[in-house]
Formats: structure tokens, C-alpha cells, sequence
């Protein structure tokens, strides 16, 4: 048995965004508020973290992770990797680097981003620590094997995973068509739908609800969420088998 924490559920600027007003029933309710998209995947023997948001302390924290044995990268945009320096604290007890899975773009990216990872310090400075690895089509993590695929974020390429049978696939707009082969038999889909209106690099509500009905899974969950959704109004007029993701949701795989 395994099982997936959604640690954020939100779009680019979180929710509630800096800077905006909203009404205080939308404040009021939890769910609405949404920090930025990961997963963790909790396997037997070990987990595997899905991204890193800016918020990832807090958000590793609020779900009481206190060991990860792997990260996975999906892509390097800023709302996916500035949490990376949250994983020092996992270095520091377990005493070596993290293992990071993703592509060689992307570890060109995070080289150059967190220079200092990489680089050599005096006695008593404490940095994070990366091994960074090309992630092949199979990952074996934490008791578990993951079938990892990429999808397009407009001229984006994204990595997915499947596990069990259950997939996370965050920020697309496009599926390839030799992709959807590896859905099948989904019981549990978390899919990106950013917004209400089109957008041009994500999934919108509507187009989500199409790819949904096309995957079919027996539950689909919409992930990556700006301040559009209010939740529980949302879900009332959803299809029985589609729901939004929520910080902190639970789902045993």
C-alpha cells in the first residue's frame, strides 16, 4: 500500500495572490487556500518527493514528511524548484546528498541556480546537497516503481509519472498521443486545470474535463488551481468522478 500527499494544489502565485481582495466566505474556507503544486508519494520503504515550490518547508512540515529518499523535478520554472534549498534540512540528517531525478536540461538549470549546492564550504556551513541523475523511462523509489513520461507545457516538455494505478500529471497543455497508452486503467488521476478561461501553456476547466472523460480514471482530481475555483461552489456542479485537489489531501494508491 503507498499513498500520495497532495503538498500544494495551487498555480503560480498561490492562492490567495499577493496584492488581490476576496471575499471573506472565499477566505474562510481552508481549501481555497493553495500553496504551490507537489506531490509526495509515500511508498513502504521510502518517499518520493515531486517538485519543489517555494513553500516546501511548510508544506513538508504541515503533513509531517520528515524524510525524503528521492525528488523528482518535473521542470525547472520557478514555482517548481525555489523550495530546493528547503531539502538541506534532509541532508543534514541524513548526511548525504539528495538523490534528484529529471532531465539533463533541468540539471543544468538547478547547477546554475543553486550554484552552491555544488560547491566546496568551510567546517560548520550547511548547505543542500544534490546528486542529480537522468531520469530513464522506470524509477525505483521508496519500495515502489514509477513510469515516468513527458507531456508538453506549451514548448515546455513536463515529466509525468504513473504509479500503481495512479498518475500526476501538473502544468500541460498538450498529451502526446503515444502518452495516453500508459492512463489506462487509472484508478486515481491528478490532472493541471489552471483556470476557468483558456490558457495557452495549461489545461483550462474545460479542456481538463475533456482530457478526464478521455483518460478515464475512475476519479480525477484538478490540480495547480488559481483563485478562479471556489471550492466547495466548484465541486457542487462537478461530474460525480472529477474534484479539485486540496493542501494536505490524502490519497492511498
Amino acid at each position: 500500500m503507498a499513498e500520495v500527499v497532495v503538498l500544494g494544489s495551487g498555480t503560480s502565485n498561490g492562492v490567495p495572490m499577493v496584492g488581490m481582495d476576496y471575499r471573506p466566505e472565499f477566505l474562510a474556507n481552508p481549501k481555497n487556500h493553495r500553496s504551490r503544486a507537489a506531490i509526495a508519494v509515500l511508498g513502504p520503504t521510502g518517499n518520493l518527493l515531486v517538485d519543489c515550490p517555494p513553500e516546501l518547508r511548510l508544506q513538508l512540515t504541515c503533513a509531517n514528511i520528515k524524510r525524503v529518499e528521492a525528488t523528482l523535478i518535473t521542470h525547472t520554472h520557478a514555482d517548481h524548484i525555489m523550495g530546493m534549498d528547503d531539502l538541506r534540512s534532509i541532508c543534514l540528517l541524513t548526511g548525504t546528498a539528495m538523490p534528484v531525478y529529471t532531465t539533463p536540461q533541468y540539471q543544468e538549470d538547478i547547477r546554475r541556480v543553486f550554484n552552491y549546492a555544488f560547491r566546496e564550504f568551510p567546517p560548520g556551513v550547511d548547505v543542500p546537497r544534490f546528486d542529480l541523475f537522468t531520469v530513464e523511462e522506470n524509477l525505483s523509489v521508496g519500495g515502489l516503481e514509477f513510469r515516468i513520461f513527458q507531456v508538453w507545457h506549451g514548448k515546455t516538455p513536463v515529466l509525468g509519472l504513473r504509479v500503481n494505478n495512479f498518475a500526476y500529471i501538473t502544468d500541460v497543455s498538450e498529451i502526446p498521443e503515444d502518452v495516453y497508452p500508459l492512463l489506462e486503467g487509472l484508478d486515481t488521476l491528478i490532472l493541471d486545470a489552471v483556470r476557468l478561461r483558456p490558457h495557452p501553456n495549461h489545461f483550462h476547466y474545460e479542456r481538463a474535463l475533456q482530457e478526464a472523460e478521455k483518460i478515464g480514471a475512475k476519479m480525477t482530481y484538478f490540480t495547480h488551481l488559481s483563485h478562479d475555483y471556489d471550492h466547495d461552489v466548484t465541486e457542487a456542479n462537478m461530474p460525480p468522478n472529477v474534484r479539485l485537489c486540496y493542501d494536505g489531501q490524502r490519497i492511498q494508491i
